[in-house]
């Protein structure tokens, strides 16, 4: 009972962690999230901190999966009982996708890590293992069942991946952008559904 109680509480430490380290990551940058800061945040000292994590780095990797990690969180039977009825599977991958990019945290993060990304490789690893191949993975076995089904045009499933989730991602470095200068991004919040309405009327049969 006290062993299960202990482990209870060391993994509400560590998300909370998590979640702390997010926040000032995406305020203070990499550099400016100390160990220290994150540990006075959580309100726990900085030596109990590495019971959870080694280093700062490996915080920040975890919520970078996170951050980078594929948007289409469902089982295999879901993802094929959507991409069975054709367009359902693109709008709700798109939808996950448009959720994250509005985040704060989320968007904030994501400007974080695109400049991290020219610093560390092992980032920029988990960037093609967590977001890229995962997300072309689901698109690609979606568009061939599509195809398989007679719903789209018959054509190379990863390449159709490719050049759906391209325009998204583009979609959601234009958000960061302009909010990095205060602008308005209100003229890109219908862009994720008419790109799905494009895709779809652009390859259906």
């Amino acid at each position: 009972m006290t062993e299960n109680r202990d482990k209870n509480k060391g993994a509400k430490t560590k998300q909370k962690i998590l979640k702390i380290a997010t926040t000032l990551f995406s305020q203070l940058g990499y550099r400016g999230a100390s160990v220290r800061k994150i540990a006075a945040e959580v309100g726990i000292r900085e030596s109990a901190l590495y019971n959870h994590f080694k280093n700062k780095e490996e915080i920040f990797l975890e919520v970078a999966r996170d951050i980078f990690s594929s948007p289409f969180s469902l089982s295999e039977s879901e993802i094929k009982e959507l991409a069975l009825r054709g367009k359902p599977f693109l709008q709700k991958f798109t939808m996950q996708y448009k959720m994250l990019t509005f985040d704060k945290n989320s968007e904030n993060m994501f400007r974080l890590l695109m400049i991290e990304l020219m610093q560390s490789q092992e980032l920029r690893e988990q960037f093609m293992s967590e977001f890229h191949d995962k997300s072309v993975k689901v698109l690609s076995e979606g568009f061939f069942l599509m195809m398989q089904n007679g719903l789209i045009r018959s054509a190379d499933p990863m390449l159709m991946a490719y050049e759906f989730i391209s325009t998204l991602f583009y979609i959601r470095l234009q958000v960061t952008v302009l909010r990095f200068d205060s602008k308005s991004t209100n003229a890109l919040s219908t862009q994720f559904e008419k790109h799905v309405d494009f895709f779809w009327e652009s390859n259906r049969i």
